[in-house]
Parts: structure tokens; C-alpha cells; sequence
């Protein structure tokens, strides 16, 4: 999966309303661009950072560059904007990159579904011996010493998405949660116990009902070219022991 070329490398200078991040550009000028993740972003917005930022040419939009990857630590990328994950999830599995989820023939995104009245990111279905996947995307990008962990910060919207997996699981339907790891930086994954225990204990909860873990990291290739490639390049562990 591509991101939008060329992509911009820049400094950091600060995020700030959630939304808003002012970037420093190698010719001098501060730009403000569009910040397109409302979570903690914890570990992923250092003072002065490398990131790069995504421009559009769409005179109607009112911030022309939106930020894309951020540099965490020296030869660790993140990628930041949340509205990747899911089509990099759809790509990876209609490309036979998920084994796990390969040989269903219809791909569905944002399915009502659920007695809590949610939307599956993915709905899986026409496959000839497995029943119908709900797959419902997560973005994973706090590393702490070589661990990725979910999430990075008390999340009862993630609670949630739990309950309804579990039901649909129990009605006999396959159900998945799929950790898109987009951090190059992470060699599995785990409940961030330390940040919401809550979610942790229904992760293991929802588990041994037969919700079934995936984690897929990206390969965030390219970042010193004219463009970025972010597409799921292997599997990683889901570890649930504390």
C-alpha cells in the first residue's frame, strides 16, 4: 500500500488540539498540517522528530499537508494516521498476505452488525468450507523495549468491539481481531495492562471465547524516496501472558 507521493520529511515542533502539528520544512518555512489520529499517540510525537507529512493538491481543503510517519527512535518508523490500518488490512488479506484469512470471496468494510449497534471494519464472507470472518482492525504503534502494546489509552469504545467479536464468536461465526503493527520498531504484541487492565482482561477473556488475534506489522519501506510504502509484510505474535 502507498502512500500519497512525494511524501515531505520535516521537523516536529509540536501537536497540539488533537489535530493540529506544526512541522518545521528543510527550506525554513513552519507549516501547520493535519494531525489524523485523536488517540494518546504515546511514544509517537518526540520534540523535533523526522516525520513526514503528505500533501494534497485539493484547493478546498483548509491544511494542505496531512502527517503521515513519524521517527521514533533512530531506524524506527511509525505510522501515525489512523485512517491507513483498515485498507492496509483489506490489501494484505485480498493479496494472500494473511493466510489465516485467505479463500473468502466478498470483503465488506464498515458492516452494521451487533446488539451494541457497531460497524465491523471488514466483513469476510463467500468462503467454501469456513464460516463468515468479522474482522475489526486495531492500530498498534506504542513500543516500549521491542513490545507493542494495545492500546495507548483507556479505550471502552475497544471494550466494546470486544463484546460484539465475542458474541458473534459464540453464534458460531469466525471472529477476529487484526493488530496492524505500524511500527517497525515491534516484535509482538500485547494488552497494555499498565494503561486500561480493563481491556486486557476481556482481550483474554474474548480469546477464550474464540475470538482469534492476529498481528500483521508493516514494512514502512521507501521513506527515503519520493514515497512511502506501508503495506503488512509479516506476522507478528499476539502474547497474552502478564
Amino acid at each position: 500500500m502507498k502512500l500519497p507521493a512525494p511524501l515531505i520529511e520535516g521537523r516536529l515542533l509540536r501537536r497540539y488540539k488533537r489535530f493540529l502539528a506544526d512541522v518545521l520544512l528543510p527550506d525554513g518555512n513552519e507549516v501547520i498540517a493535519h494531525c489524523p489520529n485523536t488517540g494518546s499517540m504515546l511514544g509517537c510525537q518526540p520534540t523535533d522528530a523526522r516525520v513526514w507529512l503528505s500533501a494534497s493538491d485539493n484547493p478546498k481543503r483548509k491544511l494542505k499537508y496531512t502527517w503521515e510517519l513519524v521517527e521514533t527512535a533512530p531506524d524506527e518508523v511509525a505510522c501515525i494516521n489512523t485512517s491507513r490500518p483498515n485498507g492496509q488490512a483489506r490489501e494484505a488479506i485480498e493479496q494472500g498476505v494473511v493466510p489465516e484469512l485467505a479463500g473468502y470471496g466478498q470483503c465488506r468494510a464498515e458492516v452494521r452488525y451487533g446488539a451494541e449497534k457497531s460497524r465491523i471494519d471488514l466483513h469476510l464472507s463467500g468462503h467454501h468450507s469456513l464460516a463468515d470472518a468479522w474482522v475489526e482492525v486495531k492500530n498498534v504503534t506504542l513500543c516500549e523495549n521491542g513490545r507493542g502494546y494495545f492500546p495507548d489509552a483507556v479505550t471502552t469504545r475497544g471494550q466494546k468491539h470486544l463484546r460484539e467479536l465475542m458474541a458473534q464468536a459464540r453464534a458460531g461465526e469466525r471472529a477476529v481481531l487484526f493488530f496492524v503493527v505500524n511500527h517497525t520498531g515491534i516484535s509482538s504484541v500485547r494488552p497494555a495492562d499498565h494503561i486500561d487492565q480493563a481491556y486486557g482482561e476481556l482481550l483474554r477473556a474474548a480469546e477464550a471465547a474464540g475470538v482469534e488475534l492476529l498481528a500483521y506489522r508493516a514494512g514502512l519501506s521507501g521513506l527515503k524516496g519520493p514515497d512511502g510504502d506501508i503495506s503488512l509484510v509479516e506476522s507478528v505474535p499476539v502474547i497474552l501472558e502478564a
